[in-house]
């Protein structure tokens, strides 16, 4: 009983039981706390990548100096495309998501809003939210109204387009599937082409590295 009193009594490990108690709580709130930073940050990422590409794909042609109003070629799409993929490469986006680039346009024939030509990159297999390039125009398409971005209707005027950016992303924990479950993250852009474009003939050219 004596020796039960005298330890009982004896307080120069309290400081280490405590410590060991607390570490494995502080360790599991840190660890957390990284994995959602960095989904924030793979989010924010993605975002900025479909921005960059929608405004890259808005400037294509500015730089021929000919004459003629310029078309848009499927080399400098795939051009555009190949620096989204390297500017998302901080996340591995060519490896575990896919970049989309869709022309907005108004058809020709049935004034309808529709997507002339769709062009994309990465070893995703997501496809379009705003579905196929669809030849015909139809009135009955999902889009023929235009596009909604952000609670917005968004249209291309005549003769004109809108480049529409889509990246999908496959999110997967720092820790496995600890904290999170894969989240497939979808970021959208979309940008008017910034000067006069022969939509006309769609792509020139061919490119098979850049087929949905």
């Amino acid at each position: 009983m004596t020796l039960l009193r005298k330890l009982a009594s004896r307080q120069d490990g309290v400081s280490t039981v405590e410590f060991a108690l607390v570490v494995p709580l502080f360790m599991i709130l840190g660890m957390y706390g990284a994995e959602i930073a960095w989904l924030n940050a793979a989010s924010m990422e993605a975002s900025q990548v479909a921005l960059a590409l929608a405004d890259n794909a808005s400037r294509l042609g500015q730089t021929d100096n000919s004459g003629v109003t310029p078309t848009v070629t499927a080399n400098e799409v795939h051009s555009v495309l190949t620096g989204a993929l390297e500017e998302g490469s901080n996340i591995g986006l060519a490896e575990n998501g896919r970049v989309i680039l869709s022309s907005l346009e108004v058809h020709p024939l049935t004034g309808k809003q529709y997507i002339h030509w769709q062009k994309c990159m990465g070893k995703g297999k997501q496809a379009s939210a705003h579905g196929k390039p669809d030849a015909t125009g139809s009135a009955l398409s999902s889009i023929a109204s235009g596009i909604t971005l952000g609670g917005k209707k968004i249209t291309s005027s005549s003769n004109s387009a809108v480049m529409l950016a889509e990246v999908w992303y496959e999110y997967h924990g720092l820790f496995g599937t600890m904290f999170v479950q894969p989240i497939t993250i979808h970021e959208q852009a979309a940008i008017i082409v910034r000067d006069d474009r022969n939509v006309g003939p769609g792509l020139s050219g061919t490119n098979d590295k850049i087929e949905c």
